[in-house]
């Protein structure tokens, strides 16, 4: 049984469309108020962009702005994100208490690996508690390419991990365990693509089903 589990948070822990719709549109209204922009929020725009880091957002949803408004969007967004948190707007996916206590209760490691800033992950973690599992949260901001591989190698490396599992919704969680050798497990939840979890090695509908998959992982499996 793999003994070490990575797993993302927006679209896989976190139900990040429960906040995101608010959290946008209180950002764009800001922005209207500063003469910075006239038309709809671009929740579209932003649900096919989801899970890139946060910069490349602004430049797609800020195409036309300068790099210092998209600074002060980016921040003003994430105070909205972490004060719709503590509010308690948000949830996370079902099970996701259940499944953690079962893997702490069988001895496996549990850590977070995210595209989203430190705050942000902070205001989650706390809110739900999500300490009394998860052995170390890890920001997309602690690495400097942006690169989920390499914040995935940076876990690896620090806690010595030899084999483990990456559980995620999006192509960046799935190309991360198969850039560090480890077995991708894809979440076929809100934001999930069909033709990105096609790459995966496992696909759920449900984080229970990670229960019953852990087992029957064979450690070759992982080698492949």
């Amino acid at each position: 049984m793999v003994q070490s589990l990575i797993f993302d948070m927006d679209g896989t822990l976190f139900q990040t469309d429960k906040i995101l719709e608010i959290s946008l549109d209180d950002t764009f209204n800001h922005l209207r108020s500063l003469n910075k922009w006239d038309t709809v929020t671009p929740i579209d725009k932003y649900r096919e962009i989801m899970g890139v880091p946060l910069p490349k957002v602004w430049e797609a949803l800020l195409t036309n702005h300068s790099k210092v408004d998209r600074e002060q969007t980016d921040a003003y967004f994430l105070e909205m994100l972490v004060k719709n948190i503590r509010s308690g707007k948000g949830a996370l996916y079902p099970n996701v208490k259940e499944v953690f206590s079962y893997l702490k209760e069988n001895n496996c490691s549990i850590y977070i690996a995210s595209n989203g800033l430190t705050e942000y992950l902070k205001a989650i973690v706390n809110y739900y508690n999500l300490d009394n599992w998860v052995t170390e949260t890890f920001s997309i901001q602690q690495i400097q390419s942006l690169d989920k591989g390499d914040l995935v190698k940076a876990i690896l490396k620090k806690y010595d991990i030899k084999k483990a599992a990456v559980i995620g919704d999006r192509l960046s969680d799935i190309n991360a365990a198969k850039d560090n050798g480890l077995i991708a497990i894809g979440c076929n939840f809100d934001f999930a693509q069909e033709d990105e979890l096609a790459h995966a090695d496992l696909v759920i509908d449900d984080l229970m089903e990670i229960i019953t998959i852990l087992p029957k992982i064979k450690h070759s499996h992982l080698q492949n």
